[in-house]
């Protein structure tokens, strides 16, 4: 396919598709998905090899946002039975983050609920970011606390933070009708504060929102201009109790395209497979690999994920392997993983709450409440809506987490 070989080459030099080109991977059919995977896993595989990062988030903060983001089961009058509770204390903290770190994770992300933080906000996380890297050494530490003010992200970066995350979400024109209380210019300026404060900047985008597919394209050129290190791409998960709760609008084949087009437009910048994937994806999760060289291990922020040793496994048997943190994660010319400078090279989270990962992220281990190997064949097309599990397991509970 001469589009195929052309974003191929596009990618190999870091040279950014047109529109038109995105478009038509996004309208590309799933007769045609596997080649699709295959062209954009050369690209992957020629900036990252078959490494695979692995993040771990700590949810420091849950429940009771003042925000409305359509789509967070942690927002303003959500219904959505999740766990809530106040901030971890720095040791609390700590000890889950080493659950994530044991389990391979390379970077901890610290993520709470709200706003933004205060002043007083920014001094215990800095309390906390001083403690895990204390008690885990070489471990990557990124924030995900919301909007920022000024100094905040120095504070942060002082305190020994290697990355700020913030998301985009969705496109500048559609943003208003997922969000109210914030803009999407609030968002791209808490960017921008990252990455002037020294900060590797972590922004991403949540597919499925019923957005279009120049939606989806919109965000990720917005992304590629704000030159993020990192670009979580989440799938939502529509949570009861929130105001998307019926928005199933993806399959596997859709899931993969998107995260094609992102490593077509955003070439040499860490992909991440955030929250959604053991939902959308589901047994199609080990291609995503070809596209994606970042994933999220165990549960996310209200849902949970698939055991720690499951993702492991799928890496191992899908012939790739754990980036370790004696390894450098972005090419050489984007610098050892800090902010970004290559103006013509970059893809960029924040959503609510969460470190690159919709906080609503399915469970691929969840018993749906049928007797092992007896469940039957989930009609073609059809939601996997028993797949989405409240976490109950890890940080704010006394239940060992599944890294």
């Amino acid at each position: 396919m001469d589009l195929l070989n052309t974003l191929v080459d596009k990618g190999l030099r870091r040279e950014v598709p047109t529109r038109e080109e995105a478009l038509a991977v996004l309208a590309t059919s799933d007769d045609d998905v596997l080649d699709v995977v295959a062209a954009a896993g050369k690209v992957r595989r020629h900036w990252f090899g078959r490494r695979v990062k692995l993040n771990y988030l700590v949810n420091l903060k849950s429940g009771l946002c003042p925000e409305d983001c359509s789509y967070c089961s942690q927002r303003l009058g959500s219904k959505a039975d999740i766990l809530k509770y106040t901030w971890l204390k720095a040791d609390e903290a700590s000890k889950a983050a080493a659950a994530g770190v044991a389990g391979g994770a390379k970077r901890v992300c610290l993520v709470a609920s709200g706003r933004g933080p205060t002043d007083r906000d920014v001094d215990r996380v800095s309390d906390t970011i001083r403690t895990i890297k204390e008690q885990n050494e070489g471990v990557e530490v990124c924030a995900c606390l919301g909007l920022l003010a000024d100094g905040q992200a120095e504070r942060l970066r002082t305190a020994g933070a290697d990355a700020y995350n913030h998301n985009l979400n969705t496109s500048e024109a559609t943003y208003g009708d997922i969000t109210t209380t914030h803009t999407y210019a609030d968002r791209v300026d808490t960017v921008h504060k990252a990455h002037a404060a020294g900060l590797s900047a972590c922004s991403g985008l949540i597919a499925g929102m019923g957005e279009s597919d120049e939606d989806l394209v919109d965000v990720v050129f917005s992304l590629r201009e704000l030159d993020p290190d990192s670009v979580p791409v989440n799938f939502l998960i529509p949570f009861e109790g929130t105001p998307l709760a019926k928005e199933w609008n993806l399959t596997p084949q859709r899931c993969l395209r998107i995260l094609a087009m992102v490593r077509f437009v955003c070439p040499d910048v860490e992909v991440r497979i955030a929250g959604g994937r053991e939902v959308h994806l589901r047994s199609m999760q080990p291609l995503a690999l070809h596209l994606a060289n970042s994933i999220f291990l165990g549960d996310y922020l209200t849902s949970e994920g698939q055991a720690g040793k499951a993702d492991l496994e799928m890496i191992a048997d899908a012939g790739f392997e754990v980036e370790g943190t004696d390894q450098v994660t972005l090419p050489e010319h984007r610098g050892a993983g800090g902010c970004g400078s290559q103006g013509d090279a970059g893809c960029g989270s924040h959503e609510g709450a969460g470190c690159g990962s919709h906080e609503g992220a399915g469970c691929g281990s969840h018993e749906g409440g049928d007797v092992c190997g007896s469940a039957s064949v989930p009609p073609v097309g059809e939601p996997r809506t028993d797949l989405v599990a409240v976490r109950r397991r890890g940080a704010g509970t006394d239940v060992a987490p599944n890294a």
